[in-house]
This record gives C-alpha cells, sequence and structure tokens, in this order.
C-alpha cells in the first residue's frame, strides 16, 4: 500500500521545516547560542515558528496517512491536506513576520491546522464506523 497524497504533503512540509531550521540556525550562530534563546524577538519567533511545525504537523499527517490507507476519498485527503499545508505556511510566515506578537496569517495559519485535524479526526471515525458500525 502506498499513500502518494499524503507524500506530497509530508514533502512540503519537511520542506517548510528545513526552511525553518535554516533560520533558527542563522539566529544561533549570531548570537554564538547553542541552546535555548536570547531576548531578540526575531530569534524567539524563529524557534517557536518551527517548534509549532515540530509539535503540530507529525500527527496530522499521520492522520492523513492513516485515513488515506483506510480507503477515505482521495478528494478529501487532498483538500484536507492542503487545508493543512497552507495553514502552516500561514502559521510560519505570520510568526516570523509578526515577530512573535499577533499577526492575521499566524492566527489563520493556526485555525487552519486545527481545523484540518478535526475533520481528518473526524474522517477517520466515520470511516471506522462505516467500516465496522
Amino acid at each position: 500500500m502506498i499513500v502518494p497524497v499524503t507524500g506530497v504533503f509530508a514533502a512540503v512540509i519537511g520542506i517548510l521545516l528545513l526552511v525553518l531550521s535554516v533560520q533558527v540556525v542563522k539566529f544561533r550562530l549570531k548570537f554564538k547560542k547553542g541552546m535555548g534563546v536570547t531576548e531578540d524577538r526575531d530569534f524567539q519567533a524563529a524557534v517557536r515558528a518551527h517548534g509549532n511545525l515540530v509539535e503540530y504537523a507529525p500527527i496530522a499527517l499521520i492522520m492523513l496517512g492513516i485515513a488515506e490507507l483506510n480507503g477515505v476519498a482521495t478528494g478529501l485527503v487532498y483538500w484536507t491536506g492542503m487545508v493543512l499545508v497552507v495553514g502552516r505556511i500561514l502559521h510560519a510566515w505570520g510568526m516570523l513576520n509578526g515577530r512573535g506578537g499577533t499577526h492575521w496569517a499566524r492566527f489563520l495559519g493556526i485555525v487552519m491546522t486545527w481545523l484540518a485535524i478535526l475533520f481528518t479526526a473526524v474522517l477517520l471515525l466515520w470511516n471506522v464506523w462505516k467500516v465496522y458500525g
């Protein structure tokens, strides 16, 4: 069994993770800080943008992969994955440009991420109920 749809979203999120990792490494080198952060808001925002992706993306991708493997309609998996990826990109962009403060993209990104996770959870439960009733 393969999960081509989830695989594409995992690849895009993997690239986003590397982009955010580079941002953190740039600040670590600039401030010669191997662990923790300084008082610099941009450094703190970069670390949290990276951390937030690491906190949310794995469970969302695992859930999408299970949904795809369990036979949930490919279109539903695709559009849910699109919402997830766009949400993660918006969140990261909002974190970095808002310097960790309130930003419309950060807000919209986390809402999209939560909705993608919630919708995938509903899809998984619906699929199990439909198969095993």
